[in-house]
């Protein structure tokens, strides 16, 4: 375990990097209940903050030698870390994209999810199977088994950001709000017909969404049953990915840590 710390430093430095630019990218004031770094020290000191830890985790791989990985296994380590970031900056280019678009499938959103969320998952599974063992199949299944459980995340995610409670999920402010394309909303606009159907177009092409407006499309979504669609296909994603977990017939021992942080990723209300 501690011969491959240096790579799951890397991969949380990593993504507090994503998050801390995230945050200014959505104009975030608090992330679970604390100011943003960006609101502290403002955004060119957020972007800099940023930036250090998105350098201190290539670094953090470098420490691989010292514990006597494999040049070569440092290398590709690197690379994988670096299509996983590649990944994730295109997922949140799209994620802002679809903010100004009514034109959204739920196969753009899932693409989009994919590269956001899943991506880094996907590699935080993947490297330490890689690190660990010779078995290129076995990286396969872990690279699988994150991608689908990254995907039943960010839909979890969407369902707190519109119906979760302020002091659970530490947001402040709405995904509906910010106008965000998320799985329910995405839904919403492809399956409302006549006055819903123009209301939720009218509403998310204003430039944001507030008060009583928040609280017609939460109205909408619920008569539409959305946040029931997006429940069922998280647990769709969700058992996928366990599916990918048990095709690497690794002991059941071994298997169930992992089990377990996947049914906390889709029971968790923040």
């Amino acid at each position: 375990m501690s011969q491959v710390m240096p790579a799951a430093a890397a991969v949380e430095l990593i993504h507090n990097f994503s998050l801390i630019h995230d945050d200014i990218e959505d104009a975030s004031d608090e992330r679970h209940h604390r100011p943003t770094v960006w609101k502290l020290w403002g955004q060119s000191q957020a972007i800099n903050a940023g930036d250090a830890m998105f350098t201190l985790a290539y670094l953090a791989l470098s420490k691989l030698k010292e514990k006597g990985i494999a040049d070569e296994k440092i290398a590709s380590s690197v690379k994988m870390l670096s299509l996983a970031c590649l990944e994730l900056c295109e997922g949140q280019y799209l994620d802002l994209d679809y903010e100004n678009r009514l034109d959204i499938t739920i196969e753009d959103y899932l693409d989009m999810a994919a590269k956001k969320t899943a991506a880094l998952l996907a590699v935080s599974t993947s490297l330490g199977a890689y690190l660990g063992s010779e078995d290129s199949e076995l990286v396969d299944f872990f690279h699988l088994f994150g991608e689908e459980l990254g995907i039943a995340y960010q839909i979890c995610d969407d369902i707190l950001g519109i119906w979760g409670m302020e002091e659970s999920t530490g947001k402040s402010v709405s995904d509906i709000s910010q106008r965000k394309k998320t799985l329910p909303v995405v839904y919403g606009l492809q399956n409302s017909e006549g006055k819903e159907k123009e209301k939720l177009v009218k509403l998310y092409s204003q430039k944001s969404i507030e008060g009583e407006d928040i609280t017609e499309v939460k109205k909408i979504l619920d008569h539409l049953g959305a946040r029931d669609y997006a429940k069922d296909l998280a647990e769709q994603y969700y058992y996928k990915a366990l599916t990918q977990l048990e095709a690497t017939q690794l002991d059941t021992s071994r298997q169930a840590p992992l089990k377990e942080t996947a049914c906390f990723l889709l029971k968790r209300n923040f």
